[in-house]
This record gives C-alpha cells, structure tokens and sequence, in this order.
C-alpha cells in the first residue's frame, strides 16, 4: 500500500505545513519515541494526518516545535488519537504543551461495546475491516534515514483515525454519550493528568511492609538518590541501581560495607562504589518532611471477610450495570478503585462529583460505592436489603 506523505525534517517545512494547514477542523496525531535506557524520553517523530495529507516531522532534526505545538493546543482544532495518554504527556513535559480539544479512539470505544483498553489493531480491524502488522512496533526510531517499512507502519497509525472517529461519534451520539465521553476525555488536557508523585515509587513499594521506621526513610532516600542520579546521566533509574538491590541496601545498613561486599547477591563494585553515599543517606538527620512523607504510608490492615464480601456484591452489581448499558467495566470502575477509596476518601468525590458515573449508577448505588467498608447487609422481613449506616 502506497500512502503519500509529506517528509518535514527542517524549519522552513514546518512553517510550511502550519500554513497549509492553518484552517483545519481536526488533525490526527501520533508519535513515536525511545525511552529505554535513559531517563528523558526521546521523541523521535510525529505523525499527522489532516484534511490536507499525511505528515511526518522529525524532531530530532528541527529544535523548535512551537508551531506545531500551537496547533496541538488550538482550541479549534480537534486532536484524535489512539490511548493519546503517552504523546500528550511527552508534550507536557518536555515542551510545556496540552491539548485542549481532543478525542480519544480507546476511550469512545470504551463507551461503544469494546473492552477496555481495545487495542487500535483490534479496533481498526472490527471497524474498517483492515488487518494491520505488528512489525516495527519496537522500531528503532532515532536512526536515519528512516526506512521505507519503518515510514509505512507509522502512517498506518494515522491513516485510519479519522474514519474511526467518525464511526465511534456518529454512535456515541445515538446512545446519548457524548458528554460522557467527553468527560473522560477531558483529564488529557488538563496539567494534573500528567503529574506524577516523584516519591510514589517509594511509598508503594513491597519493602516497606517490613522495615523500621529509620529503614523506611533511607528507602526514601534511595529512591530520590537514584531518581536524581539517573536524570542528570540521563540514563534508566534502574541503569543505576536496580530495584531488585535496593532490599539488599537497606539491610546491609545493619552490618557495615563488609558485609554487603561479601552479599552474593549484590555486586561488589557498586558496593565499593556507592558505599559512602549510601552511609550518608541513611546517617543524615531526619527532616520534617521525611517524617511527614512517612506517617502518610499507608499501614497494611488484614482485610475484614465481610468487607471483602460486601465489595464483590457491590463489583458484580457494578459489572451487570455495564453490562446491560454496553459501557466496558474498566472504563467505569476498575476493580482497584475500591481500594484507592479506602486509602484516599477525597478520590470518591473526584470520581463520582458531577459524574457520567452517577448517571450509569443512579445516586444511591454511588453512595454506596463512596463508602463501600460501610455498607451493610442485612436480611429484613425476608429480603435482602444493602444500606449505609445514615440510612437508617
């Protein structure tokens, strides 16, 4: 299959691609990029698709993408993509860009009938009929020139975005969930989509469930150390220590260099290497924000049997609710979410305040799903009956 293209690999090119295409409806928009072995990801090219032609522009031969990253945040212009998550979160980080209009294929298709997430070869091939390769998925992308091969499968990405935004909003609009699409939709272009807790690593790994509370916080500083490392290398945070070791740290602490020299399971040259700055880390004085950051773990509580029960009652409901209506499971409430209730009270307000949930669950069922450890079950007058504590 022949696809035309338009090669943009300089300055002027982009110009000249932003002026024909300065009054455009919508554009479709990919990228691909490297991410392995360093700790900047490397975006590698862009692919775009308009009313105009199929584009391809490469970053790493022009340095100012501005007017490109203009058009991605036009308001005017709608954005298409497949699980869009990974190239507007590029845009954030490296170049300070959001969307502000978009629509997203796997998202809608979520609302449509499909599994969430439907992966875009599945989605392309149910929809259009069009078996696409699984080959260059994990491409090189930063070598030049690209190959023709290489060119053919990323267009492919792009091709067939606009035909299946049409399809998924010609149904959207039948079954009334457009705003419910959009509202899912609306978190990409939004700066708190994209942040990440730089010490999340730390606070929700394995080996705090068995450490001391001075343990603990050396973890912490292990993992902001290494973090720190990797970003000025620009390389892997596990290129410089990796995660499997970072137990073996921690509990060498307890009895000197020697002995974690001696640990077979723990090479010696990082011992010999990092020794002094591990013996730093875990000496320093404890901050008020370390301890802070620790009092905020959770504790590992054994769940209640009936608790656990109730929650399956409330998921089975959840999932035939979804069922009947044809919006994917995972799209509505992932079975995790129950637990980031419990941890987090204020996320069932973000989830469920002025909500397509609401509506899909009816304003009862979300207070129960608000408070899941508190709801109860009881058999009165021969039914059974699930309430809350306040509605007695």
């Amino acid at each position: 299959m022949n696809i035309p293209y338009t090669f943009v690999d300089n300055h002027a090119d982009l110009l000249a691609f932003v002026a024909q295409n300065k009054r455009i409806d919508w554009m479709c928009f990919d990228t691909e990029f490297v991410g392995e072995k360093r700790f900047h990801t490397q975006l590698c090219l862009i692919q775009v698709a308009t009313e105009n032609g199929n584009f391809l522009i490469d970053p790493l031969q022009i340095k100012d993408l501005s007017p490109f990253l203009d058009m991605i945040a036009d308001p005017n212009i709608l954005v298409i993509t497949h699980a869009g998550e990974n190239d507007y979160r590029i845009l954030y980080q490296q170049y300070n860009t959001l969307p502000k209009c978009v629509f997203d294929t796997q998202i809608a298709a979520a609302f449509a009938g499909y599994n969430y997430p439907v992966s875009f070869r599945k989605l392309v091939d149910n929809e259009l009929q069009v078996k696409l390769k699984k080959s260059y998925t994990v491409a090189d992308w930063e070598k030049r020139p690209l190959t023709e091969e290489i060119i053919g499968y990323a267009l492919h990405d792009i091709i067939y975005l606009h035909e299946l935004w049409s399809r998924l909003q010609n149904r959207l609009v039948a079954s009334d969930r457009v705003d419910w699409a959009k509202e899912e939709f609306h978190p990409l272009t939004t700066a708190a989509y994209y942040y990440r807790n730089p010490d999340q690593e730390a606070i929700t790994s394995n080996l705090m469930r068995n450490l001391n509370r001075k343990e603990r916080i050396f973890l912490v500083r292990l993992y902001r150390w290494r973090r720190g490392l990797a970003e000025q290398k620009n390389k892997s945070k596990e290129m410089i220590l990796s995660s499997k070791l970072l137990g073996h740290v921690v509990r060498g602490m307890r009895s000197g260099k020697k002995a974690l020299q001696q640990n077979r399971r723990f090479p010696s040259h990082l011992a010999d290497r990092f020794w002094d700055t591990f013996e730093t880390l875990y000496k320093a004085p404890v901050t008020d924000e370390e301890n802070d950051l620790v009092n905020s773990i959770p504790r590992e509580e054994k769940e209640d049997p009936k608790v656990e029960l109730l929650m399956e009652i409330l998921y089975d409901i959840i999932k035939f609710r979804c069922l009947e209506v044809g919006v994917d499971v995972n799209m509505a409430f992932p079975r995790g979410e129950f637990k980031k209730i419990k941890s987090e009270p204020a996320y069932a307000e973000h989830l469920f305040g002025n909500s397509w949930r609401k509506d899909l669950f009816g304003s009862t069922f979300t207070e129960w799903l608000k408070h899941p450890d508190q709801v109860n079950i009881a058999i009165e007058s021969n039914q059974i009956a699930l309430h809350l504590p306040s509605d007695k």
